[in-house]
């Protein structure tokens, strides 16, 4: 990916997002990176496409699907880890890997089902020690169906 300008030139597709990210099938929770923005801060778009294939749906709930509440907030630490590594790339460094260290104000406000785009919202707030803590909301239709605060790590 080649960012000119700090502008990202058009959508990040899954085949890219896999040379950034480690996850992949069944939990690759990011489809497509949107947008990408550096200021006034920065801040990243992404979607996952949910069809009722997705392996969760089997189990959480037979005859009522439902997305596990634990896995929009991987999909939010994942968009949370594409910025990272796309914002690392802007001011010419490698990305590195970073972990999920910390989950706060975890909130849900409706249930995600087969057929819903989950857009992806991400903020990075401040980069610190290695340390990166990033403001997320999961959007469906326009409306926010979750949210958290998360504190992640550079893998040693």
């Amino acid at each position: 990916m080649n960012l000119k300008n700090n502008i990202l030139p058009g959508p990040v597709e899954a085949v890219d997002i896999q040379k950034y990210l480690p996850h992949r099938y069944p939990f690759l929770l990011i489809d497509r990176v949107l947008s990408m923005e550096v200021e006034p801060e920065k801040r990243l778009i992404g979607v996952k496409n949910l069809s009722i294939n997705e392996p969760f749906f089997q189990g959480h709930f037979p005859g009522n699907p439902v997305m596990p509440g634990v896995l929009m907030i991987e999909a939010m630490a994942q968009a949370a880890g594409m910025l990272a590594h796309l914002a690392a790339e802007i001011d010419g460094e490698k990305g590195e890997l970073y972990l999920l260290v910390k989950v706060d104000n975890a909130r849900f406000s409706q249930v995600v089902v087969p057929g819903d785009q989950l857009f992806l919202d991400v903020i990075q707030k401040r980069i610190m020690r290695r340390m990166g803590k990033y403001e997320c909301q999961a959007l469906v239709n326009g409306k926010r169906v979750a949210s958290c605060e998360l504190l992640c790590a550079e893998k040693q």
